[in-house]
């Protein structure tokens, strides 16, 4: 565990120092986060890391960053029922880290589909409603500018 901490530590660092060269933002702790899942999983997909030592705190940030992910999310989506939203994605994103990590590829493929198909559903109903209050909003100037 010691590990993965120092490492999510160095990529949060050179993360935090590329944002001040880069034309966008990157969050630093979540690219550090992510990346140390993937070199992990990719080492013990290699066979390279011991499945007994590196499975548990790779499972754990792949879980952190569907938390993480979600978190992210919310902020364009905001949908109306938007526990209904997190609580679907996130058991779909689990079910895509739970497919990653046994090989299940069907589970992996399905998790991301539902996943995706749950946000635009909801996206869409968020972008309806944004329309429609702003189409309300011209309604009302047109009325005040009346008279």
């Amino acid at each position: 565990m010691i590990i993965a901490i120092i490492s999510i530590l160095v990529f949060t660092l050179i993360v935090w120092f590329a944002n001040k060269l880069l034309p966008f933002s990157i969050c630093p702790i979540c690219a550090g986060v992510f990346l140390t899942w993937i070199w992990m999983f990719v080492g013990i997909s290699l066979g390279e890391l011991s499945l007994a030592n590196y499975q548990l705190p790779t499972t754990m940030l792949m879980g952190g960053t569907v938390v993480g992910l979600t978190f992210k999310l919310e902020q364009f989506i905001k949908p109306n029922i938007i526990l209904v939203w997190k609580t679907m994605f996130i058991i779909f994103g689990f079910s895509v880290v739970y497919g990653l990590i046994a090989n299940n590829w069907l589970v992996f493929m399905i998790g991301i589909i539902l996943a995706i198909i749950i946000t635009l559903i909801f996206r869409s109903a968020s972008l309806k409603k944004k329309l429609k209050s702003e189409q309300v909003q011209m309604l009302e100037e047109k009325i005040k500018n009346c008279c």
